[in-house]
C-alpha cells in the first residue's frame, strides 16, 4: 500500500505531472519580412525584462544570430534613450 499514489477519493496525486516545454523558434528565421530595427521599441520591449535586462535565447527562442542583432538594436535604443536602462521607468510609463 505504500506504493499506492491515489488519494481517499480515487485521485492520483500530482506527483506524477511533469512540465513539458513548448519547443521555441526562432521568429525572425520564420517571419523573413520581420526586420530588427533600435525603433521599434514594442519589438524590442519582448527581449527585456521587467527589470530591464535582455532576456537570455533560452527565454526568447531566437537563434544566435538574431539574438546578437536584437542585442545590439537593444544597447542602440538604451543609448538614444528610446529604451530606459532600468525597469524603473519601465513602470512608470505605463
Amino acid at each position: 500500500m505504500a506504493d499506492d499514489r491515489r488519494s481517499p477519493e480515487g485521485q492520483q496525486s500530482g506527483g506524477d505531472r511533469r512540465f513539458f516545454a513548448k519547443p521555441k523558434f526562432c521568429q525572425f528565421c520564420a517571419d523573413k519580412t520581420l526586420t530588427i530595427d533600435y525603433k521599434k521599441t514594442d519589438l524590442l520591449r519582448k527581449y527585456i525584462t521587467e527589470e530591464g535586462n535582455i532576456r537570455p535565447r533560452r527565454q526568447t527562442g531566437a537563434c544566435a544570430k538574431h539574438q546578437r542583432v536584437v542585442a545590439q538594436a537593444v544597447k542602440q535604443a538604451r543609448h538614444i534613450a528610446l529604451v530606459p536602462f532600468t525597469g524603473k521607468q519601465m513602470e512608470e510609463t505605463r
